[in-house]
């Protein structure tokens, strides 16, 4: 079994940039650059269309927010 790994780690080891999975999932720019900066967690149709430009499955991708709360909203919960 294969340890999952985030959209940055794939597309550095398959040597994908930002515009490359831009154009070949169809989504848009700012979504993707966003989404590799850990600021948008994709939706399901989102995430099988760069998982196949990846070629892999949503599943074998770590997904979801990697910039703390507290960065975006004020003094955040602590």
């Amino acid at each position: 079994m294969e340890i999952a790994k985030t959209v940055v780690q794939l597309c550095q080891e398959k040597g994908i940039d930002a515009r490359a999975l831009t154009e070949g999932s169809g989504l848009d720019e700012h979504r993707i650059v966003a989404i590799l900066a850990g600021r948008w967690t994709p939706s399901p149709a989102e995430r099988d269309a760069i998982a196949a430009v990846l070629g892999v499955t949503r599943d074998d991708i770590v997904w979801g927010h990697v910039t703390p709360i507290q960065h975006i909203y004020g003094h955040g919960p602590g």
